[in-house]
């Protein structure tokens, strides 16, 4: 498979906090990675790393040349103005003109089933359809590779699955051009429907890497990482 982006050795310090340590990753074409972990693992430095939103304080990121990246928050944050405005304001500030963004933004509307609120102020509407409204952002920017930081985390049940069935269809992809996904969750079941692949952090640090069978079963997991096994099973009980 395709390589996407590599991480080596990589660390990341605040000051005398370390949030990540001593991380190697590849990421290839079509992968489906969840990240797990308690509160504070990592996770979410992480995937600021995978988007170049931090720097590694050590160690070394390669990316493919020109690799088309969209973030996803837990909270994602409307400007004040209409939801079409919302979507289309990122291709404009990219270079693509006021109308083709405005028209881009339809579309991107379209697929997340909001195209009737349109004209609606962004910050009016609930959470789960401001979610939507930030997958269709992303969406409309035709990312390779999409990163999600906890973006059902904040949901009411029936939003969640909204969300989830939305991740499904997109990392689906289409044909010839196979979307990557990392995503956050605390949500095993989740991770179970949508993940190909599972890491688990604890205090910076990756101590399993598997596939998602592989971490979901027990002498398996156990076999490369008690803590991870401990955690899979107090999620679970």
């Amino acid at each position: 498979m395709r390589r996407l982006l590599s991480l080596r050795n990589v660390g990341l310090r605040f000051g005398a906090v370390s949030a990540l340590e001593r991380v190697d990753l590849d990421l290839h074409a079509g992968e489906r990675l969840a990240l797990v972990g308690s509160n504070g693992s990592g996770k979410s430095s992480l995937l600021r790393v995978l988007h170049g939103l931090l720097r590694p304080t050590t160690g070394s990121q390669q990316a493919e040349p020109g690799l088309r990246q969209a973030m996803v928050f837990q909270r994602p944050f409307m400007l004040r103005m209409s939801v079409q405005n919302n979507v289309a304001l990122g291709l404009w500030l990219s270079g693509t003109g006021w109308r083709a963004a405005r028209e881009s933004a339809l579309h991107g509307l379209d697929r997340v089933g909001l195209r009737e609120l349109a004209a609606r102020s962004a910050r009016g509407l609930s959470g789960g359809q401001q979610q939507r409204v930030a997958l269709a952002r992303a969406w409309v920017r035709q990312p390779a590779l999409w990163l999600l930081d906890e973006p059902t985390a904040s949901l009411d049940p029936h939003a969640k699955r909204e969300i989830e069935a939305l991740m499904a269809t997109f990392a689906q992809g289409e044909p010839g051009h196979p979307m990557t996904m990392v995503f956050a969750s605390h949500n095993l079941g989740q991770v179970k429907r949508l993940a190909s692949r599972v890491i688990y952090l604890e205090h910076g640090r990756v101590l399993a890497d598997l596939p998602v069978a592989d971490f979901f079963h027990p002498q398996r997991l156990k076999s490369v990482s008690g803590a991870a096994d401990l955690f899979v099973k107090g999620e679970l009980a």
